[in-house]
């Protein structure tokens, strides 16, 4: 592997995560603004490889899909989303063909897996929905597997892993159309678009060179992960506060919910996972208790990881990382506020959309600290140690 092959694999992984965050915050401008089932088919939108534009094919679109009226304001935003997926999933098969490359049967996993992928596309536009399901999971496996078995240091084997999580979250996205927004899987969607980026954003910081030459940070690495697991679940939580609409459960009050300290609440039904196929979940089908119950949840792991990201930053500072501390605990408060205006303004979509996007970027911050409390090692000096 040569030093050009190194700085490629560098800048690609770079690209690819600054697009990834592009992605996750396209993704959230769609979900908010309710555009998510405006194409009802996929990967089409009413049959067409963009979206009707014409009047006759606008009047077409409506005669094949009667129960869905063509909205001419959402159809483009959800077919554009897919554009901006699919060309992400085109960077990460070149990176991770790069990074396979010099292992053969490492290689031909990923081509194989990424052929895979396609022809499950095909076969699910013509109608093949089993097969079409069997072909996209040799499509995940592949090169799950070549990650797996591949003798390289973590970014490398990061890159390949980045594939099949785009897969994975491709065929989310199909499950977000077909099963009519169900929470469970608009949520997964999303933490798989969070997931893809931490993996790009991660591979690019080794790549990089981000770490350390000694272990002198190695006491901040496991107090780091704890606090990208809590991330993690506040995300995750997000997630489902949106997809069951209740980011306005609790009216516009705060920190009190419609006036009290503990309104009406039912955190059994808020939190069933699987309610069955068939439901359209646009609008939620929750109850208002249910919803506060959910909001209240989202509120509470709000707090705790407030508290644990501040005194984390507190810590690195300490540690003597003072610019990572810092920026951790800049987006953190950041991340609240917007949070806090989300209610008392009633969930404008910019302000909504720069919620889910800084939290990406919140992410960010713990990765890079994480990185740092790494050896700097093979990741980026792969050729110094006379790997061919």
């Amino acid at each position: 592997m040569t030093s050009r092959s190194i700085k490629v694999l560098r800048g690609l992984a770079l690209l690819a995560a600054v697009f990834a965050f592009g992605v996750v915050m396209f993704g959230a401008f769609v979900r908010l603004s309710n555009a998510g089932l405006s194409c009802p088919d996929w990967p089409t939108c009413y049959g067409r490889a963009a979206w009707p534009e014409q009047q006759h094919e606008i009047a077409q679109a409506n005669q094949a899909f009667p129960d869905r009226p063509y909205e001419t304001h959402k159809a483009w935003r959800e077919q554009v989303h897919r554009f901006l997926a699919g060309t992400l999933g085109t960077l990460v098969f070149a990176l991770a063909l790069i990074a396979s490359w010099r292992r053969p049967w490492a290689r031909y996993a990923v081509i194989v897996g990424a052929l895979c992928a396609a022809i499950g596309v095909g076969m699910y536009i013509k109608g093949e929905h089993h097969w079409s399901l069997l072909v996209s999971l040799f499509a995940i496996g592949l090169p799950l597997i070549a990650a797996i078995g591949l003798d390289r240091p973590g970014a490398w084997r990061i890159s390949v892993l980045a594939l099949s999580v785009v897969v994975f979250q491709a065929m989310l996205g199909m499950w977000t159309v077909t099963l009519l927004l169900k929470p469970i899987v608009v949520m997964g969607h999303l933490l798989g678009g969070i997931t893809t980026f931490a993996l790009l954003a991660y591979a690019a910081l080794r790549f990089a060179g981000v770490g350390s030459n000694d272990d002198r940070y190695a006491g901040l690495r496991n107090a780091v992960i704890v606090g990208i697991v809590l991330l993690l679940a506040q995300i995750a939580l997000g997630g489902w506060t949106s997809s069951n609409y209740a980011a306005l459960a609790c009216g516009t009050d705060f920190p009190k919910c419609l006036g009290q300290w503990m309104p009406p609440t039912d955190f059994e039904q808020g939190f069933v996972l699987w309610r069955g196929i068939g439901v359209n979940y646009e609008g939620g089908v929750l109850d208002m208790a249910a919803r506060s119950a959910i909001q209240i949840a989202h509120r509470i792991g709000a707090l705790v990881v407030f508290c644990y990201l501040a005194w984390l930053s507190h810590r690195v500072s300490r540690r003597g990382l003072r610019g990572l501390g810092v920026a951790i605990a800049l987006v953190l408060v950041t991340q609240v506020l917007l949070g806090i205006s989300n209610v008392h303004f009633g969930l404008p979509l910019p302000v909504a959309t720069l919620h889910n996007g800084v939290a990406a970027l919140l992410l960010f911050t713990l990765l890079a600290t994480l990185a740092r409390t790494q050896k700097r090692r093979d990741d980026a000096m792969f050729v110094s140690h006379g790997y061919r």
